[in-house]
């Protein structure tokens, strides 16, 4: 499955910002938010709710290249996210996200029938490689009952 293209199918916000993904895979996933006046704060850097759904979609990508088999069994759900804004992003930024859980751990407390909780931690950086914004968001399987 492509997961970049399955996102941008499934979340038309994200096609709607002109989200694009650079790569995904194993628990990982970098995508980019394009420098768009249209997208632009009163500072002229991106407004920060579009910063927001850029983590926020990037680290949906990286959960769903860990979990995304589970889906006949289970419905992926964010549950909390904390964004720390550092400094003021200018012209194209990049996230990329990381699952912080061990797959097998998640897997074992679903096969239990258990909501496993997990975290995916994302960094915003600029074209100069700087970090501009630190995401972390909170994810659950929601078994299929």
């Amino acid at each position: 499955m492509d997961i970049g293209a399955f996102m941008l199918d499934s979340v038309p916000f994200a096609r709607l910002l002109g989200i694009s993904f650079d790569s995904v895979g194993s628990g990982s996933a970098a995508a980019r938010l394009p420098d768009r006046g249209d997208l632009h704060n009163h500072v002229g850097g991106p407004h920060a709710g579009a910063l927001f759904s850029l983590a926020e979609s990037a680290s949906g990508a990286a959960m769903l290249s860990a979990f995304g088999d589970q889906l006949a069994r289970a419905v992926p759900l964010a549950t909390a996210a904390e964004i720390r804004y550092l400094k003021l992003a200018k012209g194209e930024v990049t996230a990329t996200a990381t699952l912080e859980a061990d797959r097998a751990e998640v897997l074992a407390q679903l096969d239990e029938g258990k909501r496993p909780e997990f975290v995916v931690a994302v960094d915003i950086r600029n074209a100069d490689d700087v970090v501009v914004s630190e995401m972390t968001v909170s994810w659950t399987l929601r078994p299929n009952r």
